[in-house]
């Protein structure tokens, strides 16, 4: 072993991690083209699937999102009609975001993107167990530095 193996690609966890996320956004690519929205959009809706309405500070800290990603972001799900946007009655400086008619109904067609996808990601349910607990412990630990 030399000194310089740990800036090898193959030694590196990053590498695949990122090549991972790059693949499965790709692949998403074509089934949210579909439903005119992008990933980010995508996730977002999820959460608004989920809870109907939100602050944006708390979609924000579940989706790991800024500020200056996600306020362009809603507002062009607000342009589709899919959300609103309203100043909280509880305190002003908050935005509430709250689900549209239109964005439920979006969300029964998109009830076929998780399928399509893990077709193609191919894993058995343990893997998938498996997978998503050690990424959202990376994703933890990652989280516990910052604080």
């Amino acid at each position: 072993m030399n000194k310089y193996d740990s800036l090898t690609l193959k030694n590196q966890l990053c590498f695949p991690i990122y090549l991972c996320s790059k693949e499965i956004i790709r692949r998403y690519t074509p089934l949210l083209d579909d439903l005119d929205l992008t990933y980010t959009q995508y996730i977002t809706m999820m959460y608004l699937w989920e809870h109907n309405t939100s602050n944006v500070k708390d979609i924000s800290d579940a989706l790991f999102l800024d500020s200056g990603t996600l306020t362009p972001l809603l507002k062009k799900l607000e342009a589709k009609e899919y959300i609103t946007r309203t100043r909280s009655l509880k305190d002003e400086r908050n935005l509430d975001v709250t689900i549209t008619k239109k964005g439920l109904t979006l969300r029964d067609k998109a009830l076929s993107v998780p399928c399509e996808m893990s077709k193609c990601i191919n894993l058995s349910e343990d893997e998938v167990k498996t997978l998503y607990s050690l990424m959202y412990k990376i994703v933890g630990n990652l989280s516990k530095e910052e604080e």
